[in-house]
């Protein structure tokens, strides 16, 4: 899997047309991590997407914590753009993910014209909840640490 989001960036760069680069979203969505089975229920599950996406995040520390994240799909595409948001977003501390401006790395990548509308919007809903669970990370601490 590409290591960073400007691996991606790049890679997307070099190719030249969208059937390309859809490909190249299916094969990063190839090498996402195993998804544990126990964790794909309802809790999960990343509601305003057509397709089936599960989440899962794990926090490490206290102040601003460090979260990381696994995610899969039932469909291709859906499951390589799972995995663009593991590479922009797992790994990173709960500030530094609401620091990142999502709509500008769609945009650089194209992402925001070349999807459907159905996927647009599970990709919003999966940044969302991941925005949302940094959110809620750095809110679990703020109220641990007085």
């Amino acid at each position: 899997m590409a290591q960073t989001i400007d691996d991606i960036v790049a890679d997307f760069d070099f190719l030249d047309d969208w059937e390309d680069r859809y490909r190249y979203v299916i094969d990063l969505g190839r090498d996402l991590r195993p998804y544990p089975e126990s964790a794909r229920d309802a809790a999960h599950k990343v509601r305003g997407c057509v397709s089936q996406v599960w989440l899962k995040s794990t926090l490490n520390g206290d102040a601003d914590p460090v979260i990381e994240f696994v995610g899969d799909s039932d469909a291709h595409i859906v499951r390589g753009l799972v995995a663009i948001m593991m590479v922009l977003y797992s790994g990173k501390k709960a500030s530094e993910i609401l620091a990142i401006n999502p709509e500008a790395i769609l945009k650089t990548l194209g992402l925001d014209e070349h999807l459907t509308p159905q996927r647009s919007n599970g990709l919003r809903a999966m940044i969302g909840r991941i925005r949302n669970e940094a959110q809620g990370a750095l809110a679990t601490a703020e109220v641990t640490q007085h």
